[in-house]
């Protein structure tokens, strides 16, 4: 019997009924309400308003009424910034449907892109993180590449728990990325001090619509 054998042999190896393996899961996840830590009470999408701009975090956030209010969100962020009136804009249709009239926008991004304007098809108020999923509609690099990454986020669409996003993606087929983005990028490898931007934007505004969206990760 070779290691890979032994291994299985210890564990059941391939022969046990998927009954026994879906009930020993599901008692996993029973255990799971008792285990998470308080970090989510009342209504997710608050709570992650409050972790993403809280300090451990330290985004910025813009509220708005409607997704349709984007554009003028993210020229006052520009303006505020002292930035041209310029963003890579990803591809997704919520986005490219909206009017940027004032805005120059491109589908594209550049390695020293100022802004882009992104779309999250939910968020986890658990962490502070905003998810996306790669795809034609959401080039992986507009999430790294720009100095002032500006994400348009649905509160609806925020769900509670990190499990919530494993449900979510395990009922979609997998793409070929699937990033969860908490904050703007920073490391404090050199002496202990922190440096923003090292490994990607060195600033994250929120752009968070208040209604819309009936279910978390549907867009």
């Amino acid at each position: 019997m070779n290691a890979r054998e032994a291994i299985f042999a210890a564990v059941g190896g391939f022969s046990r009924p998927a009954a026994d393996i879906a009930r020993e899961a599901a008692a996993l996840l029973d255990r799971v309400p008792a285990l998470r830590p308080d970090r989510v009470s009342g209504d997710p999408a608050e709570a992650f308003l409050a972790r993403i701009t809280g300090p451990a975090i330290g985004a910025t956030a813009t509220r708005v009424a409607s997704i349709g209010e984007a554009p003028a969100a993210v020229r006052a962020y520009l303006d505020a910034e002292k930035l041209p009136a310029r963003v890579a804009l990803q591809p997704h249709q919520r986005l490219m449907a909206l009017d940027w009239s004032g805005v120059e926008t491109r589908s594209s991004i550049a390695p020293d892109e100022a802004a882009a304007v992104l779309f999250a098809p939910y968020a986890v108020a658990e962490t502070g993180s905003l998810v996306f999923r790669s795809g034609p509609d959401m080039p992986v690099l507009f999430a790294f590449l720009p100095l002032h990454c500006l994400v348009v986020v649905e509160a609806a669409s925020v769900t509670a728990w990190l499990e919530d996003c494993a449900a979510i993606e395990s009922a979609r087929p997998a793409p070929r990325n699937l990033n969860l983005i908490t904050g703007a990028s920073g490391t404090t490898d050199i002496e202990g001090a922190l440096v923003r931007g090292a490994h990607g934007p060195s600033s994250l505004h929120v752009i968070f619509v208040e209604p819309s969206n009936p279910q978390p990760g549907t867009r």
